[in-house]
């Protein structure tokens, strides 16, 4: 099974008509997608409450991938003492209940960041996550292209495999060593993920820019890589119960209509867009 979803719901215009509630957007996300990534997590632990309207407003079928709250994957820089990693990571598992207890979790994904090198103590930080994470399932995505060294590539698929880490493929600018090739092993024989980054290799450099955000994911994936990418996803699936595939080049709005043409090129249904609101008035 390939499920497709987007990196977050409040940022694709092409979705909503004109004027939509933002409380409303992610009912109107669930006609078109069955699965989206929460952003916003990485940013704050939200409260439960949040995360039981979520579980309410979307269908049966719908599922959440949450990104892990950016303390616990170092990317705050902060030197914390391990009562306090420990509270982070109860109180991050504890917030997202409602979406487990509800079967709408798919994994929570820890995505580390590009100074997260291959070495022991790095090794050891995430023998210790997953411990911490007890029984939720997790997803891990690299930035630093050392893991898969040539050296390093089996080592660390084995190791993702053997401490039951879901792998993260990613699809994105090879600006080394901050980036990852494209690695198309899963590791889990449940879930596989894709995301798409987009291939902006200036944007994707451009971390010092007060606008990098808006530059970084700009990027639309033409015809020929997305059908580059359906052969990839048939093969991953072929390996691996299911292949959640995430957009993420929401810097341009591209993402949804990217998304649904990957929908198409995989013959799977389709829910088609709003008309614009020039075309109303042809």
């Amino acid at each position: 099974m390939i499920s497709i979803g987007l990196a977050g719901w409040g940022d694709h215009d092409e979705l909503y008509k004109t004027g939509i509630r933002p409380q409303d957007k992610l009912k109107e996300y669930n006609r078109y997608f069955k699965l989206v990534e929460v952003d916003s997590s990485y940013y704050a632990i939200h409260k439960e409450d949040l995360y039981s309207r979520w579980a309410s407003d979307t269908s049966k079928d719908f599922s959440f991938l949450v990104k892990a709250y950016q303390g616990m994957t170092g990317h705050t820089r902060q030197n914390y003492s391990e009562v306090d990693m420990e509270g982070m990571f109860q109180s991050f598992s504890e917030s997202i209940k409602p979406i487990l207890d509800a079967g709408k979790l798919k994994a929570v994904l820890f995505q580390y960041p590009p100074w997260f090198d291959c070495n022991r103590n790095n090794v050891h930080l995430l023998r210790t996550a997953k411990e911490r994470m007890k029984n939720i399932p997790v997803a891990l995505e690299f930035r630093h292209q050392s893991w898969f060294s040539t050296e390093m590539r089996e080592k660390t698929l084995l190791f993702m495999r053997e401490e039951g880490w879901i792998h993260s493929i990613c699809d994105e600018p090879q600006v080394f060593p901050g980036s990852v090739p494209i690695v198309l092993k899963p590791t889990n024989d449940a879930l596989t993920i894709v995301r798409f980054h987009g291939r902006n290799t200036v944007g994707w450099t451009s971390g010092g820019a007060k606008d990098w955000r808006e530059v970084r994911y700009l990027y639309r994936y033409n015809h020929e890589e997305l059908l580059e990418w359906k052969e990839n996803l048939l093969k991953l699936e072929k390996e691996t119960r299911e292949v959640c595939v995430i957009f993420n080049n929401n810097s341009g709005g591209d993402a949804a209509s990217n998304a649904l043409q990957l929908i198409e090129l995989l013959g799977q249904e389709s829910t088609q867009l709003p008309p614009k609101q020039m075309d109303m008035f042809d």
